[in-house]
């Protein structure tokens, strides 16, 4: 089952909601970054070519480049010191193979060269680069964003760049990044934690335009993680799982999966059940699994009712394969589609903890 994927920039339905807040309290400026390409080294042409099936031409000066390098290599396997061709090829190979245990490039730490020069990049590209360093669990780089983050309020853009770092860090597999992710995106889109800001997208989460709502419901779980009005969104919310529209009940489950509380964890469960939309079942199991702001021992909390769904005969066959889907993600059990045998496992790990 995939994480919660950044809302979409490319269809305003489905946006990923980016409010910024302007000086003025009652207006707001929504802006979308357009995604550029991502084509890689082969370029725009080269990727129509391989949508279309045609052969990719070497025009680039990136094919040159890796022609150069691939030519080098196999020039210099000759002089290898005393080794055959093959076996230093082997090696060659070994080397970059994907297999096996993660290798470190570096100590995961800050170098002095980026300590040293951070104060005089601006504040984008001090976020940029501390959010990446974050996402790969620099130490410290969690630390630098707190104590800068109140400074780039109103100071960073949702540039592609940022959009695809902010992505990457709702899914990281650390709470803290994903906490740091959310102070970031609060920052670009010049958004205070006050309850004034709450009062606001609580009354453009009731507009007639489903982008306003969309984007007031993403707000809304951003201020909520970070503890503004928390219960009085988690209420909100849930009155919208009502909605007859299945985008506005949609973007409400992401929302409160980011609040990430005990509270958001039963209207989840029956949303998952109950909802007639299979595309918001499915984003309600995403979120009990891996999506939002839920810890490991919140998500296990759901374990005993995802076992009730797994041979409910009021779910459709689709839905019990997601219930199955998050219980494997949730346990990291891989254990079959088969409610028995997730019901013995689950009775034989209780037992063993409880002595």
């Amino acid at each position: 089952m995939p994480f919660l994927d950044q809302p979409d920039q490319d269809s305003s339905a489905q946006a990923g909601p980016n409010p910024v807040l302007n000086q003025g309290p009652s207006t707001i400026e929504r802006t979308r970054s357009q995604p550029t390409p991502d084509y890689g080294s082969l370029g725009p042409a080269a990727h129509n070519a391989l949508q279309s099936g045609k052969p990719v031409k070497p025009e680039s000066a990136a094919w040159g480049s890796l022609a150069a390098v691939a030519i080098g290599v196999l020039l210099a396997l000759p002089l290898v010191a005393g080794r055959p061709v093959r076996a230093a090829w082997d090696q060659f190979t070994n080397f970059l193979s994907l297999h096996g245990k993660p290798e470190a490039a570096s100590p995961a730490v800050l170098s002095g060269h980026e300590k040293e020069t951070l104060d005089h990049r601006s504040a984008q590209k001090q976020a940029e680069l501390l959010l990446e360093r974050a996402i790969n669990h620099y130490d410290r780089a969690n630390d630098e964003i707190a104590t800068r983050v109140d400074h780039w309020r109103g100071r960073l853009k949702l540039t592609p760049q940022m959009n695809t770092l902010i992505t990457a860090g709702l899914n990281s597999n650390d709470l803290r990044v994903r906490a740091a992710t959310i102070e970031i995106d609060l920052a670009a889109m010049n958004l205070a934690k006050i309850p004034s800001n709450v009062d606001l997208f609580v009354r453009e989460s009731e507009s007639t335009t489903q982008s306003e709502r969309i984007w007031a419901f993403w707000a809304l779980g951003l201020l909520g993680n970070r503890g503004v009005d928390t219960q009085r969104i988690t209420q909100i919310l849930v009155s919208h799982l009502k909605d007859s529209n299945q985008e506005s009940r949609h973007w409400a489950i992401e929302s409160l999966a980011l609040l990430g509380t005990d509270e958001s964890i039963p209207p989840l469960l029956q949303t998952l059940h109950d909802d007639p939309s299979p595309m918001v079942r499915e984003r309600a199991a995403c979120s009990l699994a891996q999506s939002g702001m839920l810890s490991e021992q919140q998500r296990r909390s759901a374990v005993p009712q995802l076992l009730n769904y797994a041979d409910d005969p009021a779910l459709d066959a689709q839905t019990r394969i997601w219930v199955f889907q998050a219980l494997r993600d949730i346990t990291a059990q891989n254990l079959p589609n088969d409610g028995a045998a997730w019901r013995n496992w689950y009775s034989t790990a209780s037992n063993s903890s409880s002595n």
